[in-house]
């Protein structure tokens, strides 16, 4: 910590900005341990407070405008880009949708205290089209409750950090080997979770030529599209004869599915992990003759098979049965 306040004494208030500016553009470059030291410095008056605050907030609501913006123009590839490059890609695209969809606006306003959500709440507010008045309110609150909350706090115990900064001096570069191996014993922690997590997802798939050829020849297959809806408002169209069910509907129907015949779910996500999660529920539950499609929608349309418009309320009686009034 010494080092961050005197780094940050030296080089002022522009470092501040900076630093946080790049944080929110995407590099690994945590700005805590600065803002912490902002504080501090704050409460010994070698900072000005209101500075110290404003800056880290201004370049908060630079980067979320952009990445609002480019949400908006770009839609869901936005979104799946920086999922692929976070630790756990597989189900970053559905649980960020999931607690988007739950939360709302409020998201934006606690997201930088979410692992995992800050990089993605600001875009997900431009692929939803939330209104650009909505998103500045409560984005800005997320600012300045991030901002305050870690400035706030060096600021408070700005004695105790400095304390603690000089107990820290001794450890030298064995702090910085300590840091390093916290950091690589949280990735490859992560990296061993993914793996067991795609172990657990090895069920047997039925391929896109299979499953066409099977249509082609008339065979009873239902088959279930699980795409969330902000994914098929993107790419409306889907396979041929396909329902769309979200997970908790599928789930919810269990006692109803039909035994008697095959049931191919499909998603649009790394893995198939949303399908293939969903078909070993059902399998717990009894329902045997459930596949996850190999590839997902993407695989079916690489291979050029056709696609129809998806319109939401489809008969499902396929999947369901028929309709206590039918």
């Amino acid at each position: 910590m010494s080092g961050i306040v005197e780094f940050l004494v030296r080089h002022g208030y522009w470092l501040l900005f900076v630093w946080v500016l790049a944080e929110q553009l995407g590099l690994p470059i945590p700005s805590a341990p600065l803002l912490l030291a902002a504080g501090a410095l704050c409460g010994r008056h070698r900072m000005n407070l209101n500075l110290a605050i404003a800056l880290p907030i201004l370049a908060v609501l630079i980067c979320d405008s952009f990445w609002y913006e480019l949400g908006r123009l770009k839609g869901m590839k936005v979104l799946r880009w920086l999922c692929r490059i976070s630790l756990e890609p597989d189900s970053c695209v559905r649980r960020t949708q999931v607690r988007f969809e739950r939360h709302g606006p409020w998201e934006l306003a606690i997201a930088k205290f979410v692992p995992g959500m800050n990089a993605v709440a600001s875009p997900l507010a431009g692929i939803t089209r939330m209104p650009l008045q909505r998103f500045a309110l409560f984005d800005g609150l997320g600012a300045v409750l991030w901002t305050g909350a870690y400035i706030g706090t060096g600021y408070v115990f700005s004695g105790e950090l400095e304390d603690v900064a000089s107990h820290l001096a001794f450890l030298g570069h064995g702090l910085s080997a300590l840091f390093f191996a916290g950091i690589s014993l949280y990735v490859g922690w992560k990296y061993f979770n993914r793996r067991r997590f795609l172990h657990k997802l090895r069920i047997g798939r039925i391929s896109p030529e299979e499953l066409h050829e099977r249509m082609g020849a008339g065979e009873n297959v239902v088959v279930v599209d699980l795409r969330h809806t902000l994914e098929f408002e993107e790419e409306p169209e889907t396979i041929p004869g396909a329902v769309h069910m979200d997970t908790a509907e599928l789930e919810e129907a269990a006692d109803v599915i039909p035994r008697d015949r095959d049931i191919v779910l499909f998603c649009n996500c790394a893995n198939e992990a949303t399908a293939a999660q969903m078909a070993l529920r059902l399998q717990n539950l009894g329902i045997t003759r459930i596949r996850p499609l190999a590839g997902g929608l993407a695989g079916w349309r690489a291979r050029g098979f056709p696609l129809q418009a998806l319109v939401l309320g489809d008969d499902r009686s396929a999947i369901l049965g028929p309709t206590p009034d039918a």
